[in-house]
């Protein structure tokens, strides 16, 4: 099962939960399909300290 898969799992019974998409892949359509599959944001790799801290802000607030 792909993050995808996952997240459209996780829908079926929570929508609530915030799903953020994590990948080395950074393309407007890598971006779309996540959002498609159900995330709530995307965060491409490597880790960004201060954008990683924005999204905890963000959905943690």
């Amino acid at each position: 099962m792909d993050g995808y898969e996952a997240t459209r799992k996780i829908r079926e019974f929570n929508s609530k939960v915030p799903i953020i998409a994590h990948t080395a892949y950074t393309l407007t359509e890598d971006r779309k399909k996540a959002m498609n599959a159900g995330c709530d944001d995307f965060m491409p790799k490597p880790i960004r300290p201060a954008i990683l801290r924005e999204m905890v802000q963000k959905y943690l607030s």
